[in-house]
């Protein structure tokens, strides 16, 4: 009896230490960009009913299976309630020139809250790097993409056991990948994996569709929560511009776009159905125009300036 009772204790105490993060109390990874040249990004998710401080939290690089991260960068700003949060790659902006060091898409930058800082900032990540995502006050992990010291066959995470991307191992899936979080997950991987399914928890989008992000769908979200359609997400890059390529990058489809000069004539039109659009080619005269942009859930207008 004295055994059995033992043993249930044990048990217990295993079960305590394994125990699951609360649901939907803080923030996680929500999609993972691994793209051409720098076009990579990480998008986090807030899935509280409360609007977040980011300058409490870290992403940082453990990269070519190593157990150290020293590749880190801290985010700053804020992210709303059911709302999502992005870090670009900044070559072309902030890390130096472009001429040995692809320059990351200006339609990722446009959708981007935050650029990343020079090498060998975080986001300079490659498909065999752990990203992992931190609290700093109180210190915490909240979430692991990858695993912490493994260098999955020099390239990248597959999809078939032990899923390091060997010979037989299946096709890469971070590496010249999108992913994206799938809908039921409510929380990060808080210790490192014995292996990582990236199948488990991820959906596969095509290299450099980077469609998705924006918006996250996730069950933390209550039914009752409604989109504000008085609140359109969009980003113009680059403003000013030479009229040569503008991005328009919304967090839901556009369906159309409209560019007035200044005394209301419309000199260019389109329509779409995509979250990113890229117009070029326009041949404005230099001046001050709008542009009309309308999504899925409403209408915004778009100061622009060609020079």
């Amino acid at each position: 009896m004295k055994k059995t009772l033992l043993c249930l204790s044990l048990l217990t105490a295993s079960l305590i230490g394994k125990a699951q993060p609360t649901p939907c109390s803080d923030l996680f990874i929500s999609e993972y960009v691994e793209g051409s040249g720098n076009s990579k990004a990480m998008e986090f998710y807030n899935p509280t009913s409360a609007t977040i401080n980011l300058n409490n939290y870290r992403l940082v690089r453990y990269s070519n299976g190593g157990t150290s991260g020293f590749d880190s960068t801290d985010l700053v700003g804020s992210i709303n309630s059911y709302s999502t949060f992005i870090i670009a790659n900044g070559v072309g902006v902030t890390s130096g020139t472009t001429s040995t060091s692809p320059a990351c898409a200006p339609a990722l930058l446009a959708v981007a809250q935050q650029t990343d800082g020079a090498y060998p900032a975080p986001t300079f990540m490659n498909g065999n790097d752990a990203m992992v995502f931190v609290r700093k006050s109180p210190y915490k992990i909240l979430d692991i993409f990858g695993r912490i010291g493994e260098d999955p066959s020099g390239v990248a995470w597959s999809d078939i056991a032990p899923y390091t991307g060997g010979i037989g191992m299946g096709k890469w899936w971070t590496k010249d990948h999108s992913l994206q979080r799938k809908a039921n997950v409510k929380f990060g991987v808080e210790s490192n994996p014995t292996e990582f399914n990236v199948t488990l928890q991820w959906d596969s989008l095509p290299k450099d569709n980077w469609s998705k992000l924006g918006s996250h769908t996730c069950d933390c979200k209550p039914v009752s929560v409604k989109e504000n359609a008085n609140s359109v997400f969009l980003k113009v890059f680059p403003n000013p511009s030479n009229g040569s390529e503008i991005a328009f990058v919304s967090d839901r489809n556009i369906l159309s776009v409209n560019i007035v000069n200044a005394i209301g004539q419309v000199v260019y039109s389109t329509i779409a159905k995509e979250k990113s659009l890229v117009v070029k080619n326009l041949g404005l005269a230099n001046g001050v125009y709008y542009a009309i942009v309308k999504n899925e859930i409403g209408t915004k207008t778009e100061k622009i300036i060609i020079q």
